[in-house]
């Protein structure tokens, strides 16, 4: 067992009882950060751990210098992962409600530490539910394994690298969020509207069809082909309000056959916290 970048409902349920599955419940919501927590604790995929974004998945907001969801220390993660019984020889699952938008965090910070045998549930819980697969109610727990972390710290860069390749012609800077936050028409989590200059709109629902499920990787190589225009994958650089729906366009890219571009964890909740630094409209 095997899976990368997304695995879908009907393979999940087939390995359920492989000792070596990992699922992990990655459902959250911005605005009511314990709601989700308690629908997990109504109905969960059987064996599904709990993560919560803000309290697991980030670390500690320095107001007027981190993001929303600045990434944890990597050695605190890795003992994070360790209670939740995962190690190098474990495949992770995780899901969410919101088309892999939320669990697409974990994804990408269990490969920052080294583990690549992590997938999104396509179609997310509701293509569970919806295939009338078994569920379960209550907390669960896994036992405990020791997680070996080889941290990749060239899959992010940092405000200052954004700035400096932003207007470049050579790089590119895709902004997952909403079109209308992009062009600052609305903005309901952070401070001030806008976009980073030089950055190109590219919203990650638009991975996704219209039920929720990732298109077809030919469909989204041809979507990320237009967008990079001939510039190589590592020279590409994702960013959304927080650090976490932006990974959504890495796995698209990952599942259509690109190398990983690189993520901007502080996004634009960090990158505002400078006034020196430029905003676009």
């Amino acid at each position: 067992m095997e899976y990368k970048t997304i695995i879908s409902a009907e393979a999940l349920k087939a390995e359920l009882d492989n000792p070596s599955l990992a699922v992990m419940d990655c459902r959250f919501y911005l605005g009511e950060p314990e709601l989700a927590y308690q629908e997990y604790l109504e109905a969960h995929i059987p064996g599904a751990v709990y993560v919560h974004l803000n309290r697991d998945l980030s670390g500690e907001i320095i107001p007027g210098k981190t993001g929303r969801h600045p990434l944890p220390d990597s050695q605190t993660f890795a003992e994070r992962l360790s209670s939740w019984g995962i190690d190098d020889t474990v495949q992770v699952v995780a899901y969410d409600n919101a088309g892999g938008a939320m669990a697409a965090r974990l994804w990408w910070m269990l490969r920052w530490l080294g583990h690549d045998r992590v997938a999104v549930l396509n179609g997310d819980w509701r293509a569970w539910v919806k295939a009338g697969y078994p569920v379960e109610s209550g907390q669960r727990t896994r036992e405990r394994k020791e997680f070996p972390p080889r941290e990749h710290p060239e899959y992010m860069v940092d405000s200052e690298f954004v700035n400096q390749v932003r207007e470049d012609d050579g790089y590119l800077v895709l902004d997952a969020r909403a079109a209308e936050r992009y062009w600052g028409l609305e903005e309901p989590l952070d401070k001030i509207a806008g976009h980073i200059p030089g950055a190109v709109t590219a919203p990650y629902e638009l991975n996704l069809n219209g039920e929720g499920y990732f298109l077809a990787p030919a469909a989204l190589r041809e979507r990320f082909e237009n967008l990079l225009n001939g510039l190589p994958p590592e020279r590409v650089v994702v960013y959304c309000g927080s650090g976490v729906t932006s990974i959504h366009n890495l796995i698209a890219m990952v599942e259509a056959g690109f190398d990983m571009p690189r993520l901007y964890p502080g996004s634009w909740s960090e990158w505002i916290t400078d006034p020196e630094r430029p905003i676009a409209p």
